[in-house]
Order: C-alpha cells, then sequence, then structure tokens
C-alpha cells in the first residue's frame, strides 16, 4: 500500500541574514516555537531541510517547515530513531548500529544485539526514551574532516564503517543508507546535555529537531528481523519500530487508526466471514476462495464483464503456461525472470539407449497476459478498420513472491488479472487512453471507491528498451490523458516497466489509505518484437501501438482492498447472502419460505434460519456475519402478509407488505447502492 502526498502548504517564508542562525531567524519573524505548527526546521533555496542551528554564509530567504507538515514529521521521526539508539545503547552497551531512518508513520533502527529484543525491553528503552526527551538534549552537527577521522571515530561501530567504506568507494548507497552518510560530507549528530557534555552521536546527514523536546509524541510499536543492507547472504539484525507525531492527539489518531485497520484486516474478516483460505497444502501466496468468497468474487467479475461488453471489449482466453521462448521474444526472461517461477523442462525424449532423441525444452507458468494476446492478435491480418482492437481477459499469472513480502491477498503468488490490451493507430491513442481512463474511474466508483489521484511513472533509466522518441511520445500522451482528467498528477520518476511508461490510479479507501488500483501502459516495444502490424489506408503497413491495463490490478487483490474498506460489510449487491429471513416461532417459517421464494425470483440471494437458536441469537449471529437485511416475522406478519426489517446498525421497520419489501429490497440490490442500509435510507426506499 501507498500514501496519497498531502497537497502543497503556502509555508511561511523567512529572510535569514548573513551569521545568523535559521533558529534566530525565525523567532524574530515571530513564527511558533511550541506545538503542532513550531517550525522544527527549514528549507534553503536549493530545496534542501537545514537545522534550525544552520547559519547561511549571505542573505538568503528560506521556507519554515512546521512539525504538522509531511517533512516536519520525517524530521521529528528521524530525531526519535536517534533517541532510540541512543537509549538503546544505554541500556544494551554491546548493541552495534545499523541505520535508522524514517519511514512512513513512523521509524526503524537496526541493532546487531547479543539477543532479541522482548516486549519487556521494549517498555524499558520508551521509559529511557522519555528520561532523554524530558531532559532536553540538543541535537548539534558536527562536520568529520576526512574519510580517516570517520574510520578512527566509528572504529567500534562495524556497520558505520561499513557505510562510511561505501561513500568513499564506488559502490551505490541506497535511499536509507544516505540518511546516515549523506550525499557529500561526512557529518556526525551529537546528543549534548544541559551541560554541554555530549552523551551520544550518530554518523549522520541530518537534519534534525533543536532538541529532544521537539518530539512530542511517540510509541515504539513492535520488533522484527532485519538483514544488513537488505541482503539475506548478511548479518541479521533487529529492527524497532516505531512512530512520532507532532502532538499527542495525532499520536492518539494514528493508534486508533492502526487498531482500526487491525478490525478491517481482510485476513482476519476472511476467517471470521467464511471467504477465503491459506492452506498449508496449497503453498503461501496461493488462496482459495469458499463458497461466500466465491459468490462476491463471481459477482465482481460479472458487473465487469458486462461493463466491457458495453465498452466494445472482445474476450479472450490464454493457457497458464508456454514455452520459454515467448518470455524471450517479449523480453520477461531478460527483465523479470527473478520475479517468475523457475522453468519446468518438458518434453525430452531418449531413446533405449538413454541417448536424447529430442531435446527438451522449458516451460514456464505465466507472469503476464500480454504476450499471449499479441500472438492472437498475431494470428491473422489486420487492417485499421478493425483498430482500436481491445482484447479482454481474467487471466490468472503466477509471480514468484518472496516469502517475506506475500501477504493475504493483497500480495500473492497466483492471481486473476482484469487484463486488457488495447491496439490503436497513433491518431487514436489519445482519445483512447482518455476514455479508457475514464472506464476506468467510473468502474472503481461503482464499487464504492471515488477518491483518486493519478500516478506517472517514467522510465529507469537504467532498466528500458526501446528508443528516446517513443518512450517520450508515450510518455506524454500518458501526461495529456491524465492532466484532462482533472485529477491530480503525482510523478514517479523511474517507476516505469522495461517496455513503457504508466498511469497509475491511486484510491483512497474508508480509512484514508491510498491503493494502487488500475494501471494505464503504454507501449510500442512489444507490437515491434512480436513483428505487428495493420494495414493502413494507404496499403501500407504499420506497427500499432499497443496500451496494458489492469483495472483491478487483480481480483484477489481488489478483494482484499474492498474488504477492509468495507470492513466485511459488503454493499447488498455484492454480499454473499442478501437476506436471511428469521422467524419468532416455527409456524412462521412457511411464510418466511414464501418472502424468501419471491425474492428468488428477482435474483435475491436469501436463506432462511429455521435452527433452534432463539431469535434474538439468531439476530445477533446474521447481524456479525454483516447480512445486510433482516427479514424478520412473527403472527401479526403472517397475518397481514408483510415482515419487519432489521439492519446493520440495529435499527428496524416493522409490517412492510410484503410486495413493497420485495421491489424494494430488489431495487437496491438492483441499483448497486453502495451505502449500508438503515432504517432511515430504506424508509425512502419503500416511500
Amino acid at each position: 500500500m501507498s500514501v496519497q502526498p498531502s497537497a502543497a502548504q503556502q509555508a511561511p517564508r523567512v529572510k535569514v541574514p548573513a551569521g545568523t542562525t535559521a533558529g534566530e531567524a525565525v523567532l524574530e519573524a515571530g513564527l511558533p516555537s511550541k506545538g503542532p505548527d513550531a517550525v522544527v526546521v527549514v528549507r534553503d533555496a536549493e530545496g534542501a531541510l537545514r537545522d534550525l542551528a544552520w547559519s547561511p554564509e549571505a542573505d538568503v530567504e528560506v521556507e519554515a517547515v512546521a512539525a504538522s507538515t509531511e517533512d516536519g514529521r520525517s524530521v521529528i521521526r528521524h530525531s526519535a530513531a536517534h533517541v532510540l539508539a541512543q537509549a538503546v545503547q544505554q541500556l544494551h552497551d554491546e548493541a552495534k548500529l545499523g541505520i535508522g531512518p524514517p519511514v512512513r508513520d513512523g521509524f526503524y533502527y537496526d541493532f546487531d544485539v547479543a539477543q532479541p529484543f522482548t516486549p519487556e525491553d521494549l517498555q524499558a528503552l520508551e521509559k529511557r526514551m522519555k528520561q532523554i526527551i524530558k531532559s532536553g538534549q540538543k541535537f548539534s552537527r558536527r562536520k568529520l574532516e576526512s574519510i580517516e577521522a570517520a574510520r578512527a571515530e566509528l572504529a567500534d561501530e562495524p556497520y558505520k564503517l561499513e557505510l562510511v567504506d561505501l561513500k568513499s568507494g564506488s559502490e551505490d548507497v541506497d535511499t536509507s543508507e544516505v540518511m546516515e552518510v549523506g550525499a557529500g560530507e561526512l557529518t556526525v549528530y551529537d546528543n549534548v546535555d544541559r551541560h554541554g557534555e555530549v552523551v551520544w552521536g550518530d554518523l549522520c546527514r541530518g537534519p534534525h529537531v533543536p532538541h529532544t523536546r521537539f518530539i512530542p509524541a511517540f510509541k515504539l510499536m513492535r520488533v522484527a528481523a532485519a538483514y544488513w543492507r537488505g541482503d539475506q547472504n548478511n548479518q541479521q539484525l533487529q529492527r524497532i519500530y516505531g512512530t512520532a507525531w507532532e502532538s499527542k492527539d495525532k499520536l492518539d489518531e494514528h493508534l486508533e487508526l492502526l487498531a482500526e485497520a487491525e478490525r478491517r484486516d481482510h485476513r482476519r474478516l476472511g476467517a471470521e466471514l467464511d471467504l477465503f483460505s491459506f492452506p498449508d497444502e496449497v503453498g503461501s501466496g496461493l488462496p482459495v476462495f469458499h463458497p461466500k468468497g466465491g459468490i462476491i468474487r463471481r459477482a465482481m467479475e460479472d458487473y465487469s464483464r458486462r461493463r466491457h461488453e458495453e465498452a466494445g471489449y472482445e474476450f479472450v482466453y490464454s493457457p497458464h503456461i508456454t514455452k520459454g521462448a515467448l518470455f524471450e521474444t517479449s523480453g520477461h526472461l531478460d527483465w523479470y525472470k527473478d520475479g517468475m517461477f523457475p522453468a519446468m523442462h518438458l518434453d525430452e525424449e531418449r531413446d533405449e539407449d538413454g541417448e536424447v532423441r529430442k531435446p527438451g525444452q522449458d516451460y514456464y507458468l505465466k507472469p503476464m497476459n500480454c504476450p499471449f494476446h499479441n500472438l492472437i492478435y498475431r494470428s491473422r491480418g489486420r487492417s485499421y478498420r478493425e483498430l482500436p482492437l481491445r482484447l479482454f481477459e481474467f487471466g490468472s499469472v503466477y509471480r514468484y513472491e518472496k516469502s517475506g513480502v506475500v501477504h493475504g491477498l493483497t500480495r500473492v503468488r497466483g492471481m486473476t488479472q482484469d487484463d486488457a490490451h488495447i491496439y490503436c493507430t497513433p491518431d487514436q491513442l489519445q482519445d483512447e487512453l482518455k476514455s479508457l481512463l475514464d472506464f476506468v474511474l467510473n468502474l472503481l466508483r461503482d464499487f464504492g471507491l471515488d477518491d483518486f489521484y493519478l500516478e506517472l511513472s517514467t522510465r529507469n533509466e537504467e532498466k528500458y528498451v526501446g528508443d528516446d522518441e517513443s518512450w517520450q511520445i508515450a510518455t506524454e500522451a500518458l501526461r495529456e490523458a491524465a492532466e484532462s482528467s482533472g485529477l491530480e498528477l503525482v510523478p514517479d520518476p523511474g517507476g516505469a516497466a522495461f517496455y513503457g511508461p504508466k498511469i497509475s490510479v491511486q484510491a483512497k479507501d474508508a480509512l484514508g489509505r491510498t491503493w494502487q488500483m488500475s494501471t494505464i501502459q503504454v507501449d510500442y516495444h512489444l507490437p515491434d518484437r512480436f513483428n505487428l502490424e495493420y494495414t493502413a489506408p494507404d496499403g501500407s503497413r504499420q506497427q500499432p501501438i499497443k496500451i496494458h491495463r489492469a483495472l483491478f490490478g487483480s481480483i484477489e487483490r481488489f478483494f482484499g482492498v474492498l474488504t477492509e474498506h468495507y470492513a466485511g460489510a459488503f454493499p447488498a449487491w455484492l454480499a454473499p447472502v442478501q437476506a436471511v429471513g428469521i422467524p419468532i416461532a416455527d409456524e412462521h417459517l412457511d411464510h418466511l419460505h414464501r418472502v424468501a421464494k419471491a425474492l428468488r425470483a428477482k435474483g435475491i440471494r436469501v436463506d432462511i434460519d429455521g435452527g433452534d437458536d432463539r431469535m434474538q441469537k439468531k439476530i445477533r449471529n446474521h447481524t456479525t456475519q454483516k447480512v445486510p437485511f433482516l427479514l424478520l416475522a412473527g403472527g401479526k406478519d403472517v397475518e397481514a402478509d408483510a415482515v419487519s426489517f432489521r439492519f446493520r446498525d440495529g435499527t428496524q421497520i416493522n409490517g412492510v407488505p410484503v410486495d413493497s419489501a420485495v421491489a424494494a429490497l430488489t431495487r437496491w440490490v438492483e441499483r448497486r447502492e453502495n451505502s449500508s442500509p438503515t432504517a432511515e435510507t430504506f424508509q425512502t426506499e419503500l416511500a
């Protein structure tokens, strides 16, 4: 999952005269020094964040960065990571330091320690951190004069020494490691107590808050194993995760959001609602859908199929496995092999002496559907009159995700993509992209997601094929289509696939979390590699442009996102059981069976609970199972040929004539109402 960037804020600008500090200028300008809006760092004219102790050599105008901004929170979190490391080394003096960058909503720090940290250790570390923060230690930046000086000072920190050596050499340093060594000079941040004594220090680029009291609210969250520099061949370290915010209220809000996210966790709800499971016998990242989950999935797919038919797509099917030569042609074996399952060597034939009579060949489970669609396109000659040709498939693909990143339905090894490939002429490209983006957004809205922004992923300069001109044309075509949508467009430099740039739709769920949903890619490369052609109006043979499009991304992932978005209380049109009849007594069962028959005739999925439990327990059971409509019947209802409605929120409408009840419930489902029915909203339906 990703996070939507906040809208740009109009940060106050401050002039910092030469020879004075940014902090003095901020104070002189009357900007806050306490509370959530306290200025913690400034941004200089080149866009770099600077400590408030920074003193420019010439007059300069800077932007004040408040604690409540994303940049301000990041600085607070990195400062909290230093406090954590100080606390660890004070309580575990043998601990060696890894790295400690800020991350989304928090921070972490890696340590080499003799024994894994326990929950009791985290409590002790939190207590020590609070003492450090309360003492008001100053973060003081100090430049190291040379690589040799750094090596001497860090002689007892082997992992820091490695980073220093990397900086002095030619090996690349990743983003988190840059927090330690920086891109230019080497610096240390000392923690200085109120007596002016240095009590701890860490190799770090910075910046940091002025002192520890600028860390008003934090919490240590958990411990995990981590490998040094992310390489499993390296030493395993202990990683402590924490979170830090500009106020206690914001921390509490974040912790409540995490608690709600845990309650909505699709893995938990999948088991509670009997939707899907991950049997050990099948394998990691390979879900099976139970009958109730199967109903939801079928409803999702059926509606998607209907919309695609209306939009002029043609349905195709392709096998799950293919000869490796196909992926050699597409380039996937060059660029994507690490993400594919290993080859199966088949078809070899030997004679009675064991000599190879016919060599075998490698077959692969497909990670993508697109090469198969190219073969369908190429199966016969094509005319410009057939274009745009829109091919669509619910195609199952398999990707070898590492076990550490497999996560429920949202990161699986076997998935079904709602995959489309559109072949068009250059003149059709822009209109096709705009209509395609409109189609994608409207279909997502139909499922109840309606808060979007777009990401434009551009070429990775170290991993691409094709020429500069086609990449530029493709990128600008996507940019124009995205901008015409009116949605915010956020750059994602280097995020494109090897064959073409991409727009991705980022959708916000009910908890404000952002998920990557649909993707649209423009591809000049694969049509060239597969020699795809069409006959132009002048009789010449031309190469089509290919658009790749996955709308849900994968059915499995979209299912997981919707489960959490609705907290398992799916809209009635998707709910596996849309209504349950509950009699007050057994003699009312026949009446409810007649109601159920009328509902089934309208396509409504309805059950009757004729079990031995008391009515109130049945209501609790089916409310827990998040059934949208409970139909209650007692003697008065039977006599009046009516039913009473009970809803998920506990509200109720009594004595609704059966014909009106059936018609209203059917209308609610057929129009794909995504809100959960209540007595108030459904009363309007009955009016």
